[in-house]
């Protein structure tokens, strides 16, 4: 089980140093600086600790131990917000999992939380945003004056991320719309229609998740008019998730005309073959329907009777060629 990590930030030079779990109490008392801490898989007793020595709410602690399948927020006042948002991570047969991170925000401390996951996906995979920003935090290569400043550089981190997604899956619908175009590449039960659901599938999942989180942030800004501790944060990532989500419908949309295109590519193919059979049946109708009635009366075991015979296939020869001239007639060769 990945170890909690805990930061100090002094206000005054704005060092970050990595500081040990049994010196949080005290420094929640230190007015000189603030705290962020990360928890990779929080437990019960992760929940506990943070009740009795934050004193957050239970409603929002439960949350963090269970998991959430939509981005949520819980203002507590002026001075605590809390965070349900979500970063998508392609699986096995285009499954995309969330990856969920949970954030409280507050004027003195930070505290990350990384959901219930699954199996499937390592616990390293949902750390990626707060390791990287805690490295250059530490390295002093990251310029913030408060907790603030801090959460909006993660979720920055989770948009560019559904960005690089966006892209990626772009990339793939570039190819299926080179292979729709193309026509000869395309055969059937090769799998193509489930691939396209499988690419539209994904780009529904980031769209989801940038229009929650748009959603969210929209909200978290008319609640916290006032605080100019956290509004320029908060108008920052409702615009950067509103982004995210212009990007993937128009993604949507463009997948949608491959889509369309696709389909009428393939009821044309489908009239035209049935024109050809409807031409065929045409031809072979009368010859059928002749010999059928005439043929057991004309030609028998024993003997042919040669003239209803020639009339026979005269009448059916001149059946066939009048329907093949119609047929002609209405285009359907």
């Amino acid at each position: 089980m990945a170890e909690p990590r805990v930061i100090w930030v002094d206000h005054a030079t704005g060092t970050a140093e990595v500081r040990p779990m049994e010196a949080v109490a005290a420094l929640r008392e230190d007015s000189s600086g603030w705290l962020w801490l990360d928890f990779p898989e929080p437990d019960a007793a992760t929940g506990a600790w943070l009740r009795d020595v934050f004193r957050l709410p239970l409603t929002a602690i439960q949350d963090v131990l269970q998991r959430n399948h939509v981005s949520r927020l819980y203002a507590f006042g002026d001075s605590l917000l809390f965070l349900v948002l979500h970063r998508p991570e392609p699986g096995e047969q285009g499954h995309v999992h969330y990856l969920e991170l949970d954030q409280f925000i507050a004027p003195d401390f930070l505290i990350t939380t990384h959901g219930p996951h699954s199996e499937q996906v390592p616990v390293g995979q949902m750390l990626v945003e707060t390791d990287v920003v805690a490295e250059r935090l530490l390295a002093g290569k990251v310029g913030v004056t408060g907790p603030a400043q801090i959460a909006h550089t993660i979720v920055s981190r989770l948009c560019q991320e559904e960005e690089r997604f966006v892209n990626s899956v772009a990339h793939d619908v570039g190819l299926l719309e080179q292979k729709v175009m193309a026509q000869t590449q395309i055969r059937a039960g090769d799998g193509f229609l489930d691939e396209l659901f499988r690419v539209r599938h994904s780009l529904l999942t980031v769209h989801t998740m940038a229009a929650q989180g748009a959603e969210v942030f929209g909200r978290a800004t008319r609640l916290y008019e006032q605080a100019s501790w956290l509004q320029p944060t908060l108008r920052d990532l409702q615009d950067q998730y509103e982004r995210v989500g212009r990007i993937s419908d128009s993604q949507l949309q463009f997948l949608a005309g491959v889509t369309e295109y696709y389909r009428a590519s393939t009821d044309q193919k489908m009239a035209v073959a049935g024109e050809k059979l409807a031409v065929i049946a045409a031809v072979t109708l009368p010859v059928s329907a002749v010999s059928g009635v005439m043929g057991m009366q004309t030609i028998q075991i024993n003997a042919v009777d040669w003239p209803w015979t020639i009339v026979m296939l005269a009448v059916m020869t001149v059946m066939s060629l009048w329907l093949l001239r119609w047929t002609k007639r209405q285009g359907w060769w």
